[in-house]
């Protein structure tokens, strides 16, 4: 039976992926992605184990299904609760169904915390570093054993931060309200530990916060000397954000599974799928990308 030829699939809960897939697409233009964004659902943040590995195993089959060969979790909640069962328990049924009924090649899951804390360890010159993420991402601690994986000897302090991705979905990251919680939870995890020095945005989010974040590091007018037990210089702190990683990542892993990277069309295209209203999903998009799309609404499951 002859082989469709695959895309590459990019999942998240939200908009936040759209920063993945904008730097994957950088450094990997020529192949066929397939966006989709379960809009209707978002956040994922705040939900059960059991219902972000539902949503999200919800959305890999979708994927799948439209002939994606790999499927990159582009949000830290799904790669943080549901990456490892998907991979474990429900790949190997998957492969074995569509090897046996269509001739397909194998089909894979990726997240992208592996990726982001593999740089870490070469950045970091205190050895104390800062995971700011999604309360879902910091409960599942899946920063702290990844890093502890790579590296013995780091001091690793998670911060949740549960209002900036409703900020950012709503447009209001360039506001004053987006101001007062970047310096919340800065203030709140430097509180914990002075001595940090490299700071992780743990949500694909998170980087239209960057420059908000960047700027309270170098002129934090605001901190008060008696809120940390000693004294604090924070204009050295390096931030690490995940498109470029991830994309680095993706394209080293291509150029070592050549079963995957064969069986991938290269015709440079793009297409958006959400579980939202399309056209809101395209507005919405627009800030993440910086240019115009069209997308297409679908439904997932139950």
């Amino acid at each position: 039976m002859q082989r469709i030829m695959a895309k590459i699939g990019v999942f998240d809960s939200g908009y936040g992926g759209l920063t993945i897939l904008r730097e994957i697409r950088k450094q990997l233009p020529e192949y066929d992605y397939l966006y989709l964004g379960d809009n209707a659902r978002a956040p994922y943040g705040t939900h059960s184990f059991d219902v972000i590995y539902h949503y999200t195993l919800q959305a890999v089959q979708y994927l799948l299904e439209q002939d994606c060969a790999l499927v990159i979790l582009a949000c830290n909640t799904a790669s943080a609760k549901a990456l490892r069962t998907i991979q474990q328990r429900d790949l190997p049924i998957i492969n074995g169904e569509r090897l046996r009924v269509t001739g397909y090649g194998k089909r894979n899951v990726l997240g992208v915390i592996r990726p982001t804390v593999e740089v870490v360890p070469a950045i970091t010159k205190s050895g104390h570093v800062g995971i700011l993420a999604t309360p879902a991402t910091v409960s599942s601690e899946s920063y702290v054993l990844e890093l502890e994986k790579i590296s013995e000897g780091l001091q690793v302090t998670q911060q949740a931060c549960p209002m900036w991705v409703p900020l950012i979905e709503a447009g209001e990251h360039n506001s004053d309200g987006a101001k007062f919680f970047v310096g919340k939870y800065l203030r709140e995890i430097l509180a914990k530990d002075p001595q940090i020095d490299t700071l992780v945005l743990g949500c694909t989010h998170y980087p239209l916060l960057k420059e908000k974040i960047e700027g309270w590091l170098r002129y934090h007018e605001e901190i008060e000397e008696s809120e940390f037990p000693v004294a604090i210089h924070t204009e050295h702190i390096q931030i690490i954000a995940q498109g470029d990683l991830v994309a680095k990542s993706l394209a080293d892993y291509l150029q070592r599974h050549s079963e995957y990277r064969d069986q991938l069309s290269q015709n440079g295209t793009c297409v958006y799928l959400t579980t939202e209203n399309a056209d809101r999903f395209a507005q919405s998009a627009e800030q993440f990308l910086g240019l115009p799309i069209q997308a297409r609404s679908i439904q997932l499951g139950n």
